[in-house]
């Protein structure tokens, strides 16, 4: 059962291993199957594989209605070991994939072959060969932010339970890939697999309860234990290493690359995300990284065992260890190991005072907290500076290194937390400060030069509006309790742990000055003559008006000279947020792009008039049509001096899964992201950015939004077709995730959050917003310039960055998209006038951009130029395309009355199984 698709004799040798362990994988996953539910339903779920190939393959009718009779004979027991089965298979093959990429990856060094794209490697060589001096190389590491910022995300709630079986399973596939076992071990191996995978199939996938905030919150904190606390610190350390090999200087680098979060402090539209709940989120990232430094440090004294009667040590390290608490004996000898005793202690008792947290082993004494995590950090540099002083600089190179890097990098807050809300929720709270501490009614009716007025003058006053003698309205306090706990965890953690407030829906300065009011009412903006801002305030543009208003907005904030002296306490560096996935849901694919390119453009040219530092914050999602697509790729695309260093990118979802979980491929992810920014920065690729490009793209940009906008917003009927022919009512019924699937209780699609309105349409394999309207454009385009225009299209794809990016991430979606899936979806729709209207528009578009896109990137197929995900959705598809067979059943039944606890179940199971399927559903 379940072996590797698509097998061809004529595929390379070095996919071999690849195809060797998904069909071990299956075989195990089959076994398993046969004995816990018996030969009938191995059966039925191989022939519900083998037909869903022949419909795939062939558009076989037969095959569809085989499918259907299968699936609709289907009891609940017996539907839900059905989908399990092929979530579980999708999962295993993943697991293969990831495997693969490493096993190539360490072959390639191996081999001692050049270094790889989107390695530091070869962007380091690049630099040299370029002639970079060594001090421009220097000042971008020390300047630079690069920083991914982990969301939460209506699929990412895999439990922790299935995260740690998966890896299980990744680590004895690498044992037999990178041990020469004997036949015994062999044996031993797989029996262990085959342990973890009946582990697997026995265990729960789904949570019993909705998902909580705070269960979102220990979600991302899990990639920091599998992934970030140990491979960040490994990364630092190994481009380093490449700096002083390329002549480029040996020195400590700074923080230029972290981590970031909004998960328990994005409060937009989630009225679940509390000042409790963002309290809860900051003192478990502290908790985390205390964890860490308490183990690490256990570890380092049962490793640093050097002795006095051998070794000499510094007088730095002297004094620290004569300050320690440990009296023992045994360790009189031991100053290291006396060293770390006494900086276990001080942690302890540093844990302790910020959040109450105890480590498992207990201080051997008391001793004084650390002021900051700066003190922690140089403890540890002395110990290293010790070892290294006195011929034991290898060993100050092991565990040490990564460790005293850690506490560099993560400090005792582990990463910045970002807080979110929308304009409006910030209007309704100046309006009722003004009313109530001002006595000034009417805020919220004042044109945007009356309302600037008003927050100009209240910003210099050096008074609050705010009173414990007046009563506020509940939305209003809730806003006010989370302020005033920003700034108590200010005082805890420090600035670093809740350094950015994003404003979702950002229109005007009054908005940004608004923030900044709320700010200085608890603290966080200081007035006065040398006035100063203790947080970023950072705006996002989401729809296509916003982004075409953005640089006029910045220029007029940039005219106040109150808020200029505000960006100077910030070093006069502006953070702006852009969001790909309002503009998509607003204006389509094609036209969300080009404004958002478009306003980088204009965003480039403000900064620089002003003298300010721009930093880009990328709203992106997991799908092309939230603004996902390889990272590597999108950062070169930038326009010219968009990216100088600065750059933040949100991860969402079962992305977060698939870049973060396997502790090679997230330092991979991060080095690609790393080596991105420094050759857009310091190597800006030449870019043949002919006058005509963006004449061309203007005009396309204007027909795919018309086509678009009449399909989505201006079809009778759309809403009913949408609402029935994806899962989104599911979605939203469901629970799926802690955040409301709508910011209002409306069917409107301009209400519905950018998340699900995407991710129903992956689950449907439709991806509309990935690539509607772009087949209108380029026919309209050919029609009125023949060959020519065509012509000019290639042109732009071989040579334009932007382009090339736009189309690789169409050719991705619409690989993943299948359009005969998705006309079972839609038959889900009863009106049969209203499904064939609006569907048949939506295929045909489909097979308009599909046609165009191959014309013009001259592949004979999808992803011809994408050999790997080729390959890597061949070996998926037979898994994913039956859970989209087994969801359209589902989705029949529960609609139908049949809302049984298995029924729900099992829908929530293909939910989870095709995103899990697709790695990138939104």
């Amino acid at each position: 059962m379940m072996n590797a698709p698509g097998q061809n004799p004529a595929v390379p040798d070095k996919e071999s291993p690849l195809r060797e362990d998904i069909r071990l994988l299956g075989r195990i996953l089959g076994d398993t199957l046969r004995e816990q539910e018996g030969e009938g339903v191995f059966d039925l779920i191989e022939r519900t594989r083998q037909n869903a190939i022949r419909f795939r393959r062939d558009r076989d009718p037969d095959a569809r209605r085989e499918l259907e009779t299968m699936l609709n004979k289907l009891d609940p027991v017996r539907t839900i070991a059905v989908v399990r089965a092929f979530s579980f298979f999708s999962q295993l093959a993943n697991i293969a994939e990831d495997q693969h990429h490493n096993r190539r990856r360490r072959a390639h060094l191996i081999a001692g072959s050049p270094p790889q794209e989107g390695s530091i490697a070869l962007a380091l060589a690049r630099g040299r060969t370029a002639g970079l001096p060594p001090e421009k190389v220097t000042a971008f590491f020390r300047d630079a932010l690069i920083s991914p910022v982990l969301t939460a995300h209506p699929t990412e709630v895999q439990r922790k339970s299935i995260l740690d079986c998966q890896l299980e399973i990744a680590r004895l596939l690498t044992d037999r890939d990178r041990m020469q076992l004997t036949p015994d071990e062999l044996v031993q191996n797989e029996e262990a697999l085959r342990r973890v995978v009946l582990t697997l199939w026995q265990t729960r996938v789904l949570r019993e309860l909705r998902l909580t905030v705070k269960d979102e919150i220990e979600n991302g904190l899990s990639y920091y234990r599998y992934t970030f606390l140990r491979q960040l610190p490994r990364l630092y350390a190994e481009i380093e290493d490449l700096l002083a090999q390329e002549g480029f200087g040996r020195a400590p680098l700074s923080g230029f690359l972290k981590l970031g979060s909004w998960i328990g402090g994005d409060r937009d539209g989630n009225p679940h995300v509390t000042h409790e709940v963002m309290q809860h989120a900051l003192t478990r990232h502290s908790s985390t990284a205390m964890d860490f430094y308490f183990e690490e440090i256990h570890r380092l004294g049962g490793e640093l065992s050097q002795s006095v009667r051998i070794v000499e040590t510094t007088p730095e390290l002297e004094r620290l260890a004569a300050q320690s608490p440990d009296t023992s004996e045994h360790r009189r000898d031991e100053p290291y190991r006396r060293a770390l005793t006494g900086i276990y202690a001080r942690l302890a008792a540093t844990s302790s005072l910020l959040d109450h947290h105890v480590p498992d082993r207990r201080a051997v004494a008391e001793a004084p907290p650390y002021r900051d995590s700066v003190e922690f950090a140089q403890d540890l540099a002395v110990l290293a500076d010790s070892l290294a002083a006195n011929g034991s600089e290898r060993v100050a190179r092991g565990r040490l290194r990564g460790l005293h890097r850690a506490a560099v990098i993560f400090g005792f807050h582990l990463a910045p937390l970002d807080m979110r809300q929308h304009s409006g929720v910030h209007e309704q709270v100046v309006a009722e400060l003004f009313a109530l501490g001002a006595r000034r009614q009417g805020y919220a009716a004042l044109p945007e030069a009356e309302r600037r007025a008003w927050l100009l003058e209240e910003l210099r006053l050096p008074r609050l509006l705010r009173s414990p003698y007046l009563s506020y309205s509940e939305e209003v306090g809730k806003e006010l309790a989370i302020l005033d706990t920003a700034a108590g965890m200010h005082r805890r953690y420090g600035a670093e742990a809740l350094p950015n407030y994003i404003i979702s829906k950002a229109d005007g300065v009054s908005d940004l000055l608004e923030v900044a009011l709320l700010l200085k009412e608890v603290g966080l903006l200081q007035p006065g003559e040398t006035a100063r801002l203790d947080v970023n305030i950072i705006p996002l543009f989401e729809t296509i008006a916003d982004l075409q208003g953005c640089g006029p907005i910045m220029d007029q904030l940039f005219s106040v000279p109150y808020y200029r002296a505000l960006l100077a306490s910030r070093g006069n560096v502006q953070e702006v947020m852009l969001g790909y996935s309002d503009s998509n849901k607003d204006g389509g694919f094609l036209t969300a792009n080009w404004e958002l390119y478009k306003a980088e453009v204009e965003l480039v040219k403000v900064f620089a008039r002003h003298k300010i530092e721009l930093r880009l914050f990328h709203g992106r999602g997991g799908t092309v049509g939230r603004g996902g697509g390889p990272s590597y790729q999108a950062v070169l695309a930038q326009p010219p001096g968009s990216v100088a260093g600065q750059i933040r990118i949100t991860e969402q979802g079962e992305v977060i899964a698939s870049k973060y979980s396997d502790p090679d491929i997230g330092r991979r992810n991060l080095e690609t992201l790393v080596a991105a920014t420094f050759e857009a920065t310091l190597l800006e690729p030449a870019r043949m950015e002919r006058a005509e490009y963006p004449e061309v793209m203007q005009e396309m940009s204007a027909t795919a939004f018309s086509a678009y906008r009449s399909l989505v917003y201006e079809t009778p009927g759309f809403v009913q077709f949408f609402r029935t022919a994806t899962p989104i009512t599911e979605i939203a019924d469901l629970h799926v995730g802690s955040r409301p699937a709508s910011r209002k209780k409306t069917d409107r699609i301009e209400d519905l959050r950018a998340i699900p309105w995407v991710f129903s349409w992956s689950l449907s394999r439709m991806m509309l917003p990935g690539w509607y309207g772009f087949g209108a454009a380029v026919e309209a385009l050919a029609a009125r310039k023949g060959d020519s225009g065509l012509d000019l299209l290639r042109e732009m794809y071989r040579d334009w960055p932007f382009f090339r990016t736009l189309l690789s991430n169409m050719d991705m979606l619409l690989a993943k998209s299948d359009i005969s899936i998705a006309s079972r979806y839609a038959e889900l729709v009863t009106d049969a006038e209203l499904r064939e209207r609006i569907f048949s528009r939506i295929q045909d578009e489909w097979h308009r951009t599909l046609r165009w896109l191959l014309a013009i990137t001259g592949q004979g197929e999808l992803l011809e130029a994408n050999p790997a995900l080729s390959r890597s959705l061949r070996n998926r598809s037979p898994y994913i395309d039956p859970l989209n067979h087994l969801q359209v059943e589902l989705l029949r039944r529960y609609r139908s009355g049949e809302t049984q606890e298995r029924i729900r179940r099992a829908i929530l199971l293909t939910i989870n199984g095709i995103a899990a399927g697709l790695r990138n559903s939104g």
